[in-house]
């Protein structure tokens, strides 16, 4: 079910020419280990103008909206969560347009799934989303990137780091840092 949800995702954002980055546990998939994961989330290249856009490609592609004013949820959360009805599976869409956000649209892997070529985030990038998420599992997976790509550009992900620590008031370096130097 996943296989066909990325394919048409990837097709049906590329046809809009909506900018876009699988991340969180399906990117996991692809850099560390494999987990149970029963959404999928996209983070986009646009911010909340393209509402609209995404709105008739969620309906044509049979999703539900899982809230009941997009508009106002989106101007709120920056996030559409959909369903897919017959899978049961979640997608949400997350609008961004932050500068990191465009450096890492330009830094994704594109892998082939059916007649699609999916864009995933970079290893890197989605260390800094799940660092940043930081919840134990989304820690967990930074270990399992980390273990599995041990010659990623951990200086990227310092910098960006550094940047939200500054920019946000939090301490997500030192996070990575922890992490980095427990493993074997």
């Amino acid at each position: 079910m996943f296989t066909r949800l990325l394919e048409r995702i990837a097709l049906g954002l590329e046809q809009r020419q909506i900018p876009y980055m699988i991340i969180g546990g399906q990117a996991v998939l692809i850099y560390g280990e494999p987990r149970l994961t029963r959404d999928i989330d996209v983070t986009l290249g646009v911010g909340p103008e393209r509402l609209a856009d995404l709105v008739a490609f969620a309906e044509a592609s049979r999703w539900r909206s899982l809230v009941e004013a997009p508009q106002e949820f989106v101007q709120r959360t920056m996030v559409l969560p959909c369903v897919d009805p017959e899978s049961g599976i979640r997608i949400d869409f997350i609008f961004s347009n932050s500068a990191y956000e465009q450096q890492a649209l330009e830094r994704i892997r594109r892998v082939e799934i059916g007649k699609a070529a999916v864009c995933f985030a970079a290893a890197e990038d989605v260390i800094v989303h799940k660092i940043i998420a930081g919840r134990p599992r989304d820690l967990e997976d930074v270990r399992s990137i980390l273990l599995k790509n041990p010659h990623l550009d951990r200086a990227y992900v310092r910098q960006w780091l550094a940047e939200f620590d500054r920019s946000l008031g939090e301490s997500y370096a030192p996070t990575f840092e922890q992490l980095a130097q427990s493993l074997p």
